[in-house]
């Protein structure tokens, strides 16, 4: 998945306002207890990401 999908989907998810709050401070068991931008900057892929944020929320695509 290419960043340019995941952060769309992302603001779909969360909206243009709330994404980014989302993304730097919201610290996840399913990431390694790392954020979203934290696991992305560690090299965890954009796929692996978005599925770890589906699992927490239960999202659905």
């Amino acid at each position: 998945m290419r960043l340019t999908v995941f952060w769309e989907r992302m603001r779909e998810q969360f909206g243009s306002a709330y994404v980014d709050s989302f993304a730097r401070d919201h610290v996840m068991s399913e990431l390694g207890g790392r954020t979203v931008v934290q696991a992305l900057e560690q090299g965890v892929s954009a796929k692996e990401v978005w599925a770890a944020v589906r699992r927490s929320l239960d999202l659905h695509d």
